[in-house]
């Protein structure tokens, strides 16, 4: 008994580090954080969908309405292999930008990887690596620049891109 005492401690670090689901976004041995400085009055609104893993996502809709304590969310969800209707809540757990969901983005964590200064462009993704996507408000949907530094922010998380419909 004490010898499996003396191991749990080990198999809770392995469980901890083993990959992430099979045909997973992301790299399960790249570092990933959220967005440090996250205000979510600001982060808050009319979002439109610029990639993810979803085909028939690209340019569906978002409402994220903050209520001081969450997110309500409705809209269009694409973390399925399907556009599905989004309706539920997004409470904000921290640090930063670190997300749960609840009736909605698959029930689980959700983390604002990026977000510009001026909030017109996000690059957003669960940890296990799952599901990614770029959300740009309606007026920045055409700025190459900064859909190109939500590239780069997925990247630098360990996702490919390439794996998501833009």
């Amino acid at each position: 008994m004490s010898r499996v005492i003396a191991l749990l401690p080990l198999l809770v670090l392995a469980a901890c580090m083993a990959p992430g689901p099979q045909g997973g976004l992301r790299d399960p041995q790249a570092r990933i954080s959220s967005a440090v400085l996250f205000d979510p009055a600001r982060f808050a609104g009319e979002w439109r969908v610029m990639a993810a893993p979803a085909r028939a996502c690209a340019g569906a809709r978002q409402d994220w309405r903050w209520r001081d304590e969450d997110f309500a969310l409705s809209g269009i969800d694409c973390t399925g292999p399907a556009p599905a209707r989004l309706s539920g809540q997004a409470l904000l757990v921290g640090p930063g930008a670190r997300l749960v969901a609840r009736g909605g983005y698959g029930g689980g964590p959700v983390w604002v990887l990026w977000v510009d200064q001026d909030y017109r462009v996000a690059a957003l993704g669960t940890p296990e690596g799952g599901w990614a996507a770029v959300l740009a408000r309606p007026e920045a949907a055409r700025r190459a620049d900064l859909i190109d530094a939500a590239r780069e922010v997925l990247r630098f998380n360990g996702y490919d891109p390439q794996d998501l419909t833009w």
